[in-house]
């Protein structure tokens, strides 16, 4: 109460919410005009797809690598534990948003400051989740791997990845669900992908064409989901 009062928000205004329903039913439905923009946008959808699978799976190589050397249980020293940790945070408490902006300063708007904010973003989340995956495995196995004489990377690529392989994967997979959507967000900031079109048609009263890019987005993301789940069925 006292933040609509702050803000000045008008309460009666929620009892014309069902206008604003009517108005997005009426409008934003796909209609046979905007099915001529279908070419177009599955076009820019599948530039936004490949940003958000590219900067996925680009981040989780560089978050293994980090994750490895983080990792309490395998890190050569406390020092650089403590180091890869802190950036970790850091890199995962931007937000999405924030990386585009700031990114938008140097890069411009094009596909790379999208995949940029993207891989940013991820490399702290993966880091951080891929560290922890990691410590959870114990120590037993790693100590006993390597009283048999096996090297470090012997224990980390023929002992631990093995392993965790499957928990891994998990994690790209969810982070590239969360990545298709963001990247639509991305877009209407950098001007690129599925994002900039729905921003273009929007302004331009074309509501028809964007209610259709709202449709397709939401068959990727839910195709998406689904093949992320089943693949995490066959991994399981």
């Amino acid at each position: 109460m006292l933040a609509s009062v702050g803000l000045g928000f008008q309460t009666q205004s929620l009892f014309g919410v069902q206008n604003g329903i009517i108005w997005l039913a009426h409008n934003f439905i796909p209609n046979a005009e905007s099915a001529s923009y279908w070419h177009d946008i599955v076009t820019q959808l599948w530039r936004t797809f490949l940003v958000a699978i590219a900067s996925t799976t680009c981040a989780a190589v560089v978050s293994l690598f980090l994750a490895v050397l983080g990792a309490k249980t395998l890190s050569p020293s406390v020092v650089l534990n403590w180091v890869i940790r802190s950036f970790a945070s850091f890199m995962r408490n931007i937000p999405i948003v924030a990386w585009a902006m700031i990114l938008l300063f140097s890069f411009k708007q094009n596909d790379l400051t999208g995949f940029l904010a993207l891989f940013f973003m991820t490399v702290g989340f993966l880091t951080r989740a891929f560290m922890e995956t990691i410590e959870d495995f114990g120590t037993g196995k790693l100590e006993a791997l390597q009283a048999t004489g096996a090297t470090y990377l012997q224990v980390i690529f023929q002992g631990l990845i093995p392993e965790i392989a499957t928990a891994l994967m998990g994690w790209v997979l969810y982070m590239i669900e969360n990545n298709v959507r963001d990247a639509t967000l991305v877009g209407l900031l950098t001007g690129t992908g599925i994002g900039f079109i729905f921003n273009l048609y929007f302004k331009g009263l074309r509501y028809g064409a964007a209610g259709l890019v709202v449709l397709a987005v939401i068959i990727l993301v839910v195709s998406v989901e689904l093949v992320s789940k089943l693949i995490g069925r066959l991994l399981a």
